[in-house]
C-alpha cells in the first residue's frame, strides 16, 4: 500500500485502456489541467452519483480546458455498459491490476463491518496544467464534491 501522492509533487506517469479502447496518457494531457477520480465500482450507488455530478459539470469544466477520467478496477466492458447507461460524457479508464491505484495512493485497505480487504478509496486528484498534484480529496463524500472541484478548478486559472 503506496502513500497518497502529495499536493505539490509531480502526479505518477500512466497509461490506460479507456471505455473507447482508446490508450490515455497522462502525459499526452500536458497543458490542461485533468480532475483524476478515483471510484471503487461501476453502477453502485455512489460510483453513479458522482461520475453522474461530473458528467453533469461538462459545460463549466470544459471553461477551464479541464479533463476528466474516472479510473476504477473494472474491466473496459464494465465501463462501456455504466458509461452508455448513465450517459457519461468523459473517458472510464480501466486499472484491473490497480497499479495506478496503488501509485496514486488510492488503493488501501478498507474495513467495512469489521471485514478488511484491499480496494479503492475514494479520492479525486486536481493536477495542473505542468503535471503536478495542485489539490487531492483523499477521501471523497460525493454529496458537494463537484462543488469542491469546480472552486479548485477556479483557484488554479
Amino acid at each position: 500500500m503506496a502513500d497518497w501522492i502529495e499536493e505539490g509533487k509531480k502526479a505518477p506517469a500512466f497509461t490506460l485502456t479507456a471505455d473507447d479502447g482508446s490508450k490515455v496518457r497522462l502525459s499526452e494531457l500536458a497543458g490542461s489541467p485533468v480532475l483524476l477520480y478515483f471510484y471503487p465500482k461501476d453502477d453502485t450507488p455512489g460510483c453513479t452519483r458522482e461520475a453522474c455530478a461530473f458528467r453533469d459539470l461538462k459545460a463549466k469544466l470544459k471553461k477551464s480546458g479541464a479533463v476528466v477520467l474516472g479510473v476504477s478496477p473494472d474491466t473496459v466492458e464494465s465501463h462501456v455498459k455504466f458509461r452508455d447507461k448513465y450517459k457519461l460524457n468523459f473517458p472510464l479508464l480501466a486499472d484491473a491490476d490497480h497499479k495506478v491505484a496503488e501509485k496514486y495512493g488510492a488503493w488501501r485497505e478498507k474495513n467495512m463491518y469489521g471485514k478488511k480487504s484491499m480496494g479503492i478509496q475514494r479520492s479525486t486528484f486536481l493536477i495542473d496544467q505542468k503535471g503536478k498534484v495542485a489539490k487531492l480529496w483523499k477521501r471523497v463524500k460525493v454529496d458537494g464534491h463537484d462543488a469542491q472541484v469546480l472552486e479548485a478548478l477556479t483557484e488554479l486559472e
